[in-house]
C-alpha cells in the first residue's frame, strides 16, 4: 500500500512573532542587566571607592592629566583622619569655592553620574591635593634654605615637580583643629591653600569635606600603580603641641 508523506506547512508569521518575542526578551534582559550594573557601580562609587579623572597638571609628576585614580572612601570612615603626605580628593565648597555653581539640574545629574564612574571630569568643586599640614601644625615657607617646614622641621619633598620651588608665595600659618592645609605637587601650576590665604577660612579645608584618599592609578593600563603617599617626607615632623600653643617664627 502506497503511503503519501504528510507535510505540515508552518505559518511564517508564527516564526516571525516568536523571533520578535525572543529578541524583545533578550534586549529586556540585557537592559535590566546593564541598569543593574550601573546602579551597582554608582552605589560602589558612593560608599566604597570612586574613580576620579585627573583634569589638570597640578599634581604632576605623580598624577598626570588624563589619569584615572581610585579614591578610597573607606580610608577615613572609621575614626582615621587624613595624615601628612596623603593625597586626598575633597569638596572645595566653602574653602576653595565660595558657593555652589548654578546649572541645569538634569545636566548636573548626568554629569555627576559620569564623574562617579570616572567617565567625565570631576565637578568644579572637587579637587585633588596633598595634605601638608593637619590640625595644630605650623606650616612655614620658606626657611633660610628655601625649604618648607612643619612644626619647625624642614620637609624633604621628594614628590614635588623637578625644578619647582616649595612655594613662590611666602606664608606662615597655623592649621586650626579639624582643618587641613593642602598643596599640589606641581607647585608652579597648582591653585591650592596658598591661593586662598585672604579668603574666609584662609585656604584651610575642613576634614569633613574630604571625599577620600587617592590610593591607586587604574588607567591608563601602563600606569597601574599605587599613589605614592610621600609620608616618609614627614617622618621627622613632631606632633603639634598638646596644648595647641605654637611658638612664633623665632620662638
Amino acid at each position: 500500500m502506497d503511503t503519501e508523506a504528510q507535510h505540515t506547512e508552518r505559518d511564517p508569521s508564527t516564526d516571525t512573532e516568536a523571533g520578535s518575542r525572543s529578541a524583545r526578551v533578550s534586549w529586556r534582559r540585557t537592559g535590566i542587566t546593564g541598569v543593574a550594573c550601573v546602579l551597582f557601580l554608582l552605589l560602589l562609587s558612593h560608599f566604597v571607592a570612586q574613580p576620579f579623572l585627573i583634569p589638570s597638571s597640578s599634581m604632576e609628576p605623580g598624577l598626570q592629566v588624563g589619569d584615572r585614580i581610585l579614591v578610597n572612601k573607606l580610608a577615613y570612615r572609621f575614626g582615621s583622619e587624613p595624615g601628612r603626605g596623603d593625597v586626598v580628593v575633597f569638596d572645595g565648597t566653602g574653602s576653595f569655592v565660595r558657593e555652589d555653581l548654578d546649572g541645569n539640574p538634569v545636566t548636573g545629574l548626568l554629569h555627576d553620574a559620569g564623574a562617579a564612574l570616572g567617565l567625565a571630569e570631576p565637578d568644579e568643586t572637587d579637587f585633588v591635593k596633598r595634605v601638608v599640614g593637619i590640625g595644630g601644625d605650623r606650616v612655614v615657607c620658606c626657611d633660610k634654605d628655601g625649604r618648607l617646614t612643619v612644626n619647625g622641621v624642614p620637609v624633604q619633598e621628594q614628590y614635588v615637580m623637578l625644578g619647582d620651588r616649595p612655594s613662590s608665595v611666602p606664608f606662615d600659618i597655623v592649621v586650626p583643629p579639624d582643618k587641613l592645609w593642602v598643596m599640589g605637587d606641581h607647585r608652579s601650576q597648582s591653585s591650592d591653600s596658598r591661593d586662598h590665604l585672604g579668603n574666609p577660612g584662609g585656604g584651610m579645608v575642613p576634614v569633613d569635606k574630604v571625599v577620600g584618599r587617592a590610593d591607586w592609578i587604574v588607567w591608563p593600563s601602563d600606569r597601574w600603580s599605587t599613589v605614592a603617599p610621600g609620608t616618609a617626607a614627614f617622618d621627622a615632623v613632631p606632633a603639634p603641641p598638646a596644648d595647641g600653643h605654637v611658638t612664633g617664627p623665632h620662638g
